[in-house]
């Protein structure tokens, strides 16, 4: 028998986790031919087939079965000894992260200064997109760390909670905002909103049908900086995150205004995968929350 290597272990990990070599491969950031060669030398070593191969599906034999046991406690014991033994600056990984459009403007940029500090040689992914795809892409396990609207109510996902970001509702500031005026901004003006399958855009969907009238215009959009824009250019009014909207209300091309209600904080989640739990990963998460708690305070000091 020749000897075995925790790269052909976490390859065969990887093809089982993700039901084929594609996705494995894009997984661990290697091409589908080196993951093929790691589970070939592998079975070669272990002198049996692991996979059971038909046209488009991958299943385990009974020694493959066998294998992911053992293979899964190796991989335990590698993170421990990595987490405990191995120095941070001699950890060479790569961790992919998927980040809210509001997070990623705001403090994703400070998270990923403070990842790279405590550990230099990680390679750091970076995906924007809206929570539900952030959510499927953590369960298919295309992402490691998801920062997004959550938390995610899945017996495999870990979530820590993050601070949340206050809403406020915005206009053009040549727009009149007062009194009256500003509860018929909701009738006379379209609503621009997050994107039609987004948390907040449902949630506001029903508060302006019970608040105001049902049949409100709402104009959704992917993009948060293109929510500003249209606000700046009168074209409709807008409930966004007071964070980001600070520096328009403070160029003079936005104001706040009050229509008697504003909708509810926006709650936000570090979230990952627990098993396998990888302490990168996890130790990611706690920086996000130590980041966010940050910004968070700094930004109620302004």
């Amino acid at each position: 028998m020749h000897p075995l290597n925790l790269d052909q272990l976490r390859a065969f990990l990887a093809v089982v986790r993700h039901g084929g070599v594609n996705k494995a491969a894009g997984s661990l950031n290697l091409t589908q031919p080196a993951v093929t060669t790691r589970i070939k030398r592998l079975e070669e070593a272990l002198g049996t087939e692991l996979f059971e191969r038909s046209p488009g599906r991958l299943k385990l034999t009974k020694r493959g079965e066998l294998l992911q046991t053992f293979a899964e406690q190796f991989e335990r014991l590698s993170d421990k000894v990595e987490e405990t033994v191995v120095s941070r600056e001699g950890i060479d990984r790569h961790l992919r992260i998927g980040a809210s459009e509001t997070i990623a403007q705001c403090w994703l940029p400070d998270l990923v200064a403070a990842l790279r500090a405590d550990f230099p040689n990680l390679i750091v992914e970076i995906n924007v997109d809206i929570s539900v795809n952030l959510r499927a892409g953590l369960l298919d396990r295309e992402i490691d760390l998801a920062l997004l609207l959550g938390p995610i109510s899945e017996y495999s996902v870990d979530n820590i909670e993050l601070p949340g970001f206050d809403l406020g509702w915005y206009v053009a500031a040549d727009s009149p905002a007062e009194g009256a005026q500003a509860e018929a901004l909701l009738r006379e003006k379209p609503v621009i909103t997050y994107a039609r399958h987004t948390r907040p855009y449902r949630e506001l969907k029903t508060l302006l049908f019970e608040r105001v009238a049902p049949d409100v215009q709402m104009f959704p959009s992917s993009s948060l900086s293109a929510c500003f824009r249209l606000v700046e250019a009168g074209l409709g009014v807008a409930a966004l995150p007071r964070a980001l909207a600070r520096p328009y209300v403070e160029g003079g091309s936005i104001v706040e205004f009050d229509p008697g209600w504003v909708p509810d904080a926006l709650r936000f989640s570090a979230s990952y995968l627990g098993d396998p739990r990888s302490h990168i990963v996890a130790a990611a998460a706690k920086k996000a929350l130590e980041v966010a708690v940050a910004y968070s305070g700094y930004k109620n000091h302004l």
